[in-house]
């Protein structure tokens, strides 16, 4: 069996996890990487604390989380000095995440010069979108300048569960059109047809989109400008609102979605109206997705909130009855992998436990095993 250790560096974490073939051996996470009286003191330092407490022997190659892979990288790759030039020169767009896990490419090679090291990259699966999803309109000789265009994130997650999504209704996942929701502190969703990538709610960055714990999704540009002439904000202030500040975090204080049901619950308004954007937003992205398909088997509800806020699959998909989704009331209180709509809906409605660390693993012993 080979041996998989699975690095996934966040913005201030490490997830880890080893495997023995589809086994997993152990796994965990290093919390507030960076942060001010939290963990270390920033993700090299995380890393090599993850690696000394680690058994390397067998160690057949180790998979990395890489957010983004621009255009260049389309399917994931062995590292060598050359692709973690690129993964460096790509920072500029993704300046939170790729320096993270360049960080941790970085230490795991000087630790383990002989073992091969896989870069599995986020915006890989969405490399099929077509142009006219891909492209936005400005002029496109800004656009090829700045590597201007929709990249789509999450990829990992939406390649799981879309494929798990298939295996759970026992239909072949090249046959398949489904609508998957990764809703959790990011959230986005993805159209797959056919096991292919066709449509994504995040863009360039992972801001555009759905709304989010502290990100606000889609916004008309023009607040950007309206806040830079008439409020005086700079524009790393514009960015840190909108990112940092904004979301379930800007309407009720609380980037939380428990707290903010728990509030709603109580008779909070701000956590109703919070709860009733975040829901529309979603209902909008699967008409939407929808249209685009043309014909839909499956909606597959996945990370924290998807997997585990009942009320917010309800809401989300509530009066698309005629489209065929409707969501069984006692199937949605349940538990795990499963279906939740009604039997004999023509859409499928599933909740899928996404499992990234997994599809790296997956991704990363494929291209060990055909080097």
């Amino acid at each position: 069996m080979s041996r998989v250790l699975v690095l996934n560096c966040g913005s201030s974490s490490v997830k880890w996890r080893r495997y023995d073939g589809d086994q997993v051996l152990d796994q965990g996470t290093v919390e507030r990487v960076g942060e001010p009286g939290g963990g270390p003191a920033d993700h090299t330092s995380a890393v090599r604390q993850i690696l000394a407490g680690l058994d390397l022997s067998e160690l057949t190659a180790v998979g990395h989380r890489v957010v983004h892979g621009g255009r260049k990288f389309t399917t994931p790759v062995l590292i060598d000095d050359a692709v973690l030039a690129a993964i460096r020169d790509l920072v500029p767009l993704a300046p939170l995440h790729n320096p993270a896990n360049q960080a941790g490419i970085e230490v795991a090679r000087e630790a383990l010069p002989d073992v091969p090291q896989v870069a599995v990259f986020d915006t890989a699966f969405h490399h099929t979108l077509p142009e006219a999803a891909a492209t936005y309109a400005i002029d496109r000789d800004t656009a090829e300048r700045y590597g201007i265009r929709r990249y789509g994130f999450h990829g990992t997650s939406h390649a799981y569960v879309s494929r798990r999504t298939a295996e759970l209704l026992g239909r072949p996942y090249e046959q398949l059109n489904t609508i998957t929701l990764h809703l959790g502190n990011g959230a986005s969703a993805c159209a797959v047809a056919n096991g292919r990538s066709v449509a994504t709610s995040m863009g360039m960055s992972p801001l555009e989109g759905l709304v989010m714990g502290t990100r606000s999704g889609d916004v008309d540009p023009t607040v950007i400008f309206h806040l830079r002439r008439e409020g005086g904000l700079s524009v790393d202030d514009i960015d840190d609102l909108l990112n940092h500040r904004s979301g379930l975090l800007g309407l009720t204080g609380v980037n939380d979605m428990r707290e903010v049901l728990q509030r709603r619950a109580a008779g909070d308004q701000a956590a109703k109206l919070a709860f009733d954007v975040y829901c529309r937003r979603i209902t909008g992205y699967v008409g939407a997705y929808y249209a685009l398909l043309g014909r839909v088997d499956a909606i597959a509800f996945t990370a924290g909130v998807g997997e585990h806020a009942a009320p917010v699959r309800a809401a989300a998909l509530a009066g698309l009855d005629r489209l065929g989704i409707a969501v069984d009331p006692d199937r949605n209180a349940g538990h795990g992998d499963r279906v939740i709509s009604f039997e004999g809906t023509d859409v499928t409605v599933c909740v899928i436990r996404t499992d990234e660390e997994r599809e790296i693993a997956r991704q990363t012993r494929d291209v060990v095993a055909a080097d």
